[in-house]
């Protein structure tokens, strides 16, 4: 991320500042696992943490990220596999 990789590298760093280290390891260690790497993040973990709240990760406060976009699938995309399945598998069988 270059520049804005360090800083960000540089926040987290200063959080130690004003928390204990194995708060601010632990935030990190989650924001990881949710794959929410920055600052705000490990920030609002660490905060959502001492106050003993579940964290809201609203990604209407960061709108320069990539919003995804997953479709719903069609169930008869699963019955045409299935029925493909069908008429493949007796010439794949092996007489004993």
């Amino acid at each position: 991320m270059g520049n804005s990789g360090r800083r960000e590298f540089i926040q987290v760093l200063r959080l130690m500042e004003d928390f204990h280290q194995h708060l601010v390891e632990q935030a990190i260690a989650e924001a990881l696992r949710l794959g929410a790497i920055s600052f705000d993040a490990v920030k609002m973990l660490l905060l959502a943490k001492l106050e003993n709240r579940p964290a809201r990760l609203d990604l209407t406060f960061y709108p320069y990220l990539p919003v995804a976009t997953v479709g719903a699938t069609d169930p008869r995309a699963y019955l045409g596999l299935v029925a493909s399945a069908a008429a493949i598998e007796p010439s794949a069988r092996v007489s004993a």
